[in-house]
C-alpha cells in the first residue's frame, strides 16, 4: 500500500503518527510523510530563515531512521489558510504524487489554525484529486501526466496530549516506541529548547501519552486515530497497521 502522512509541522508527524508510519513501512508499504509549513517561527532566538533550514534537514534524518520519504509544501508558519486554492493546489499535488491508499492528517478540532488549516486543506485537496480534468494546479512533485487519486479514507492522528480526542482505532507501537521517540529527537531545535527554557521534555511527554494510549488498548504503547466519516470514505478493510 502507498500511505501519505500530511502534518504542519516538521515534528508533528513524529509526535502523532512516526509508530504506525514505522509499522507501516515494515509491512512494506511505501510510506510518504509531507509537512506543510516550514515550521519558521518554531524558536525564539534563531531566526525564520535559518530554522527553515535546520527543520528541514530535521525531518529529513528523522524520516530516514524508519524508511520514510519526506517532502514538503511551500508555506510558512500562520501563513496557511484553509480558504486558498494555492495550498489546496499544492496537496492535490502532493496527492497525486503519493497516489495513496490511506491518508493520516491532524484532528479538525485542534489546537492551533495551521493544524485546523491543514486538516481541511487535506480534506479538500483529497477530493479534488480524484477529478481527472481537475489539471489547473503546478506540478512539483506530480508528473504533468500523473493520473487522478483514489477516493480514500482519511485517519485524523491524536492531538497534542491527547487533548479533546477518543480515538476509534489504535496502533500497538510497542515494538516502535524507541524509534519513534529517536525519530522525535532529530528535532533537537524544537526539544533542546523547551528542555533547557521551558523545563518541558517533550520526548517524555510523548512517550507517557504513548503508554496512556496503550492502557486504553491492551497494549504497552500505542498511537490513537480518527476516521473520517463522509460519504465514499468508509471502508471494511483494516488499513491501519
Amino acid at each position: 500500500m502507498n500511505v501519505l502522512a500530511i502534518g504542519c509541522h516538521p515534528d508533528d508527524i513524529e509526535i502523532a503518527c512516526a509508530g504506525t508510519l514505522a509499522k507501516c513501512v515494515e509491512r512494506g508499504d511505501r510510506v510518504i510523510a509531507c509537512h506543510v509549513s516550514a515550521g519558521d517561527l518554531g524558536h525564539v532566538i534563531i531566526p525564520p530563515e535559518e530554522l527553515t533550514l535546520i527543520r528541514r534537514e530535521e525531518a529529513r534524518k528523522a524520516g530516514a531512521e524508519a524508511g520514510v520519504e519526506v517532502i514538503h509544501a511551500d508555506f510558512t508558519d500562520l501563513n496557511i489558510f484553509d480558504s486558498g486554492k494555492e495550498a489546496r493546489d499544492q496537496l492535490v499535488d502532493i496527492i497525486r504524487y503519493a497516489q495513496p491508499d490511506f491518508i493520516i492528517t491532524h484532528n479538525p478540532d485542534d489546537y492551533m489554525p495551521d493544524h485546523t488549516a491543514v486538516s481541511r486543506l487535506v480534506f479538500d485537496a483529497s477530493f479534488t484529486a480524484t477529478l481527472p480534468n481537475y489539471t489547473d494546479y503546478k506540478h512539483v512533485y506530480s508528473a504533468p501526466d500523473c493520473p487522478p487519486a483514489k477516493l480514500v479514507p482519511i485517519y485524523y492522528m491524536d492531538t497534542l496530549a491527547g487533548v479533546n480526542f477518543i480515538p476509534e482505532e489504535f496502533v500497538d507501537i510497542s515494538d516502535q516506541i524507541d524509534l519513534k521517540i529517536r525519530m522525535l529527537e532529530h528535532h533537537e531545535s524544537q526539544l533542546v529548547w523547551m528542555r533547557e527554557h521551558d523545563g518541558i521534555d517533550f520526548a517524555d511527554m510523548v512517550r507517557t501519552c504513548s503508554r496512556y494510549r496503550g492502557y486504553q488498548c491492551g497494549a504497552a504503547y500505542a498511537e490513537g486515530f480518527r476516521q473520517c466519516k463522509v460519504y465514499l470514505k468508509g471502508t471494511t478493510k483494516r488499513l491501519l497497521p
